[in-house]
């Protein structure tokens, strides 16, 4: 056997004890000579590490800055040991609201609080040991950035890829701002806990729109997680359907028909004709034998002019009510409210007349602004209808196992249904006319293709992703 001899501990070559302070001194002072320098024209295998900017809204970082830079940063080595030529860029994003209330909160000028707080920030960053090229540090609040972000913009400009429109946004009364939906938790501004309220302003937008198609053609082969790619595909959200065209009605010659679903006759002045028309985009056309009433966001232009003299009052407090909701809430809120505008339309598969109402479960940000409710076959619409005593048309019904026809006990509209029937899967349509008998599929091309003949219908492909507001008004 090899007998082991140990080598004598040599006590003096080992620090006594651990001193965190004196060892990133150490360190730090020699990676300042360059050792997070990158080469930024002639750089190798570049690699472009970018973590989201800090605020300098605070005192100080706080922990979430850190877990986030870190772990950026872990990566970033990783891929400079690959032989990549790295580049983790460092700023701060200081114009914006944060900011501003920050300064407003402490009673200091922005322009003195700002630079001493990003004086802070960096102090805190180089102590982390991050792999930054401080060299290239900017900040948001810095002439010769901002000006590329108006450059930008001016590009954007006249390409028609930016313009203004008129629009509901979230609106935080406290801080006097827009918010995005993102901002608004539970109907309150996430920074001031303020009640949050709708208001429409003249905003600027970005046309995203344009490339949804392409950004939807992307996921094909983009290298991201099938989770992240199945969440983009639900966000930009394609849609095919159609933009049918209702017209609003002169009852003068449908006098008779000014009972259905009311009580009382209109008045002549009430049912003056108008040279209107309401515009809305389906993805069901094939239910459009169902659709019993129109119903418009309260913020939808063709309100006044649909609203007759006798509902103007009703119609004008239910949307001031609207305007104190955030946009958020509306689309969550369950509780179905709305308000007759005392005109109709004609359905332009029935030749029927339809009554026009207003609810806040229609956003003007969504489609037209205007939906064709048929609360047969859709859960929103059935509830309102339930509630307000409209009338419930089922126009899809469940086969026949044994022969092949649709169900009788779904064919009459009289008795009471319980819920919205929403199958589109082995079933027919009936109460369809001549379209009876034809599966959805079917009917969604054959009912497109008779509406568009006549002028009431446009084959249309639509996006849940909408244009992005980029406006934060003062």
């Amino acid at each position: 056997m090899t007998e082991v001899t140990q080598r004598p501990h040599d006590a003096a070559a080992e620090p006594d004890s651990y001193e965190p302070a004196a060892i990133e001194r150490k360190w730090q002072e020699r990676w300042e000579r360059g050792t997070n320098d990158t080469d930024l024209a002639d750089g190798a295998r570049p690699f472009y590490a970018l973590m989201m900017f800090p605020y300098p809204s605070a005192e100080g970082l706080h922990v979430g800055n850190l877990f986030a830079f870190t772990g950026n940063d872990i990566y970033g080595r990783f891929q400079r040991l690959q032989g990549h030529s790295v580049f983790e860029p460092m700023g701060f994003d200081a114009f914006g609201i944060h900011s501003e209330n920050y300064a407003l909160k402490v009673g200091t000028h922005p322009a003195d609080l700002i630079p001493r707080n990003i004086e802070n920030f960096r102090r805190q960053l180089k102590r982390a040991g991050l792999m930054i090229d401080w060299r290239h540090e900017l900040s948001t609040t810095d002439p010769r950035y901002y000006k590329w972000t108006q450059w930008i913009f001016l590009e954007l400009f006249k390409r028609g890829l930016a313009y203004k429109r008129r629009a509901a946004v979230n609106w935080c009364p406290n801080d006097k701002t827009v918010l995005a939906n993102e901002q608004v938790i539970d109907g309150a501004c996430e920074r001031c806990g303020a009640q949050v309220e709708q208001r429409m302003l003249e905003q600027w937008f970005f046309r995203i729109t344009d490339y949804a198609e392409r950004l939807l053609k992307n996921l094909d082969w983009i290298d991201w997680s099938d989770t992240t790619k199945t969440a983009q595909r639900n966000w930009i959200g394609r849609s095919d359907g159609a933009e049918l065209v209702f017209r609003v009605q002169d009852f003068l010659e449908n006098a008779g028909a000014a009972t259905v679903g009311f009580n009382a006759m209109a008045t002549t002045a009430e049912l003056s004709a108008r040279a209107l028309e309401i515009r809305v985009f389906t993805t069901r056309p094939d239910t459009i034998f169902g659709a019993t009433y129109l119903v418009l966001a309260p913020e939808h232009p063709r309100v006044d002019a649909v609203t007759t003299d006798d509902q103007r009052g009703e119609v004008v407090a239910y949307r001031a009510a609207a305007a104190k909701q955030d946009i958020v809430s509306r689309k969550v809120n369950k509780e179905k409210t709305g308000v007759f505008t005392g005109s109709f339309a004609t359905n332009p598969a029935t030749g029927e007349p339809i009554p026009i109402w207003i609810a806040d479960y229609v956003l003007m940000e969504y489609g037209t602004g205007a939906i064709m409710a048929v609360p047969g076959h859709d859960e929103r619409d059935f509830e309102f209808a339930k509630k307000f005593g409209l009338p419930i048309v089922r126009v899809v019904a469940p086969k026949s196992s044994a022969a092949g026809h649709v169900d009788s006990q779904h064919r009459d509209q009289h008795p009471p249904l319980e819920e919205a029937f929403i199958e589109t899967e082995n079933v027919h349509l009936c109460n369809s006319g001549q379209f009876n008998g034809l599966t959805v599929e079917e009917a969604l091309h054959a009912i497109v293709t008779w509406l568009a003949e006549r002028g009431d219908a446009t084959p249309i492909v639509n996006y849940r992703r909408h244009d992005w507001c980029i406006s934060r008004q003062r």
